[in-house]
């Protein structure tokens, strides 16, 4: 692992130093990257945008406990009247004032119905909430997804250092064997291979180079930051381990995972529904009061030419009598449907156990492997000595050294990837939680 900065930033200019010129180098813990991407990611910023939408939707609502204000005129061309007999012996003509016009200015506030507005503010209270619960699970995904690309470029530098380290040695032993071949000891077969080794390193590491600048440029573009930056992760293992048992997690997995606060808002909102359906059984209480302008006055003889004004108020009672047998079918509908998120909520809680349990059992996997290998990693080191010093005193070929040299390659390329795979599985724990 790269122990300090001074280490990482001596690494980055050995092996691109283009890059090291031309690019801004950012250092960066794995909680710096995190906050970076919550600020910056474009998933959170449109799962924000359903928070603005869901509040609206709640402003909306309470707008229903505001009267209804509706006003009104007609402008209108009247005919002249002709009065028949009831036998339509004869008929009357009657002239009439041609031009009409009608003014009307009427409010209504309901009074009451079964608590229908209030309940229906509430439910978009629930979607408000069941929205704030999508943004913290959206939360918790992205901030697992740059986490895990940028402890994918931890692990690209520590296999840098483990190639660097190993082609200074396979340098070494070139030198070796070419005076061994001067000195006529060896054949030219062997310094070939000692050759080849070199480049088998070189290759490596242009791989590692152009993975790592695909992951850097992914990370820049989550971030939100200039496609140019370097990304130099500092990130210490030290603290990693809180020692806390698996019924820890499993509390703070109970208390803070949004899926879970979600399915239980799910089963809130299923109750609020049915009590907005049950209003349909309440009768409907309105209070309203207007104002009626209108000319000519056509309800007396002869006809005037004048406006005819006057107000009202009053109280309105209404009921749908198809109420009675409609809500029970629409009631029973809403029971299955709370019965539904009920059972949802079982699922979401016994998946949730069986993630954190899972991801426990991984972290603590790791740890015991990045032990494991810690030991492999020193017995392949001592194995590679012992080689050197066999085959520089001629009683090894230099095939027993190179295989000697991959296993000591590939032992540091395991514990280097075994100590990020500590990191990651110690983010993945937190993000089963819900407390990454």
């Amino acid at each position: 692992m790269i122990k300090n900065v001074k280490t990482a930033l001596s690494l980055v200019m050995a092996v691109i130093p283009t890059l090291f010129f031309s690019q801004e180098i950012k250092q960066m813990t794995a909680g710096e990257v995190a906050e970076l991407a919550v600020q910056n990611h474009r998933q959170l910023k449109l799962s924000a945008q359903n928070i603005d939408i869901a509040k609206q939707q709640t402003d909306i609502a309470r707008l229903q406990k505001l009267p209804s204000l509706t006003t009104s005129t007609s402008q209108f061309y009247l005919g002249d009247a002709v009065a028949i007999d009831k036998d339509f012996s004869n008929s009357t003509h009657i002239p009439m004032p041609h031009y009409g016009s009608s003014y009307a200015v009427q409010a209504t506030q309901l009074i009451f119905k079964g608590g229908l507005v209030n309940k229906s503010i509430e439910l978009a209270g629930l979607r408000e909430q069941l929205s704030q619960l999508d943004l913290e699970k959206n939360i918790q995904d992205v901030k697992l997804l740059v986490i895990s690309n940028y402890l994918d470029i931890y692990k690209i530098l520590n296999q840098e250092e483990v190639f660097q380290n190993n082609k200074k040695l396979a340098q070494e032993r070139l030198k070796n064997v070419q005076k061994f071949y001067q000195q006529g000891m060896v054949t030219r077969n062997e310094v070939i291979r000692g050759e080849l080794a070199i480049k088998n390193l070189d290759q490596g590491m242009l791989t590692l180079s152009n993975n790592r600048k695909i992951l850097n440029y992914n990370l820049n573009m989550a971030l939100g930051l200039s496609s140019d930056t370097e990304i130099l992760p500092v990130e210490d293992l030290t603290g990693k381990e809180s020692g806390m048992g698996l019924e820890y997690y499993m509390g703070l997995a109970h208390n803070n995972n949004p899926q879970l606060r979600s399915a239980q808002t799910n089963i809130d909102m299923a109750d609020k529904n049915i009590e907005i359906i049950k209003t349909d059984k309440m009768p409907t209480v309105a209070g309203f009061g207007g104002y009626t302008l209108q000319r000519p006055v056509t309800n007396r003889n002869p006809v005037l030419d004048m406006y005819s004004g006057g107000w009202q108020a009053g109280i309105s009672l209404s009921y749908n009598i198809d109420n009675l047998y409609k809500t029970k079918k629409r009631t029973q509908l809403g029971e299955l449907q709370k019965i539904q998120a009920a059972d949802a909520m079982i699922l979401v809680q016994q998946n949730m156990d069986i993630a954190v349990n899972a991801a426990y059992v991984k972290y603590q996997e790791a740890v015991q492997q990045a032990d494991i290998l810690n030991d492999a990693k020193r017995l392949a080191e001592e194995n590679y000595k012992i080689t050197e010093s066999k085959y520089l005193n001629q009683l090894a070929v230099q095939a027993e050294m190179i295989d000697a040299q991959n296993q000591k390659l590939q032992s540091e390329l395991d514990y280097a990837n075994a100590e990020i795979n500590v990191l990651y599985q110690y983010y993945n724990l937190l993000k089963s939680t819900g407390t990454l």
